[in-house]
């Protein structure tokens, strides 16, 4: 049996690459590395996006693990337009995961991805792994173990947010939703 906790990153000033968390960013950070302490993490992973990095540098530092930074694991990028309506936009993204806009990449593009760092660490030692990403594409990495995932999934999660997703071998027993606001 495996684990991999998804963890979503913590509040954060905004949406830019270098984003930096919020004061009630940082206590979140505080919180998520004693929420992860217990569960034997061997294995760090994150968005090369300072806000996700830095959500989990705490924990890092406490358990003695460099972070891998992998840019596979960016958010995933709706359209190169702002649009007033992307929440819109975005909820269809997720019926239809072909859907393409106009600069930006379809949820299917995403998934593969993201997808493959998932199964990278599946492939390595660890029994407990942490892959720290964003919000939508944490929901889409849901979504391709559980098609039911969608929009509304989405929109319910928090900053920080963490599933656990467990696995006998390859295949995915078990989608849990983790972590207590």
């Amino acid at each position: 049996m495996k684990n991999i906790y998804l963890v979503r990153h913590c509040q954060a000033e905004g949406q830019a690459a270098n984003a930096q968390l919020t004061e009630a960013g940082k206590r979140q950070a505080l919180r998520l590395a004693a929420f992860l302490q217990p569960k034997n993490i061997e294995y760090i992973v994150s968005s090369p996006y300072e806000r996700a990095y830095r959500s989990i540098s705490l924990l890092a530092e406490q358990c003695g693990i460099d972070i891998a930074v992998d840019e596979r694991l960016k958010e995933r990028v709706l359209s190169g337009q702002n649009h007033s309506d992307w929440r819109d936009k975005l909820r269809v993204t997720f019926d239809d995961l072909q859907l393409c806009f106009d600069g930006g990449e379809s949820s299917h593009q995403a998934m593969s991805r993201a997808i493959p760092v998932l199964e990278e660490v599946l492939s390595g030692s660890y029994a407990n792994a942490v892959i720290v990403t964003h919000g939508n594409l944490l929901a889409l990495m849901l979504k391709y173990y559980d098609d039911r995932i969608g929009y509304d999934d989405w929109e319910k999660l928090t900053n920080p947010d963490v599933y656990r997703l467990s696995f006998t071998g390859d295949s995915c027993s078990c989608i849990e939703r983790i972590w207590t606001d």
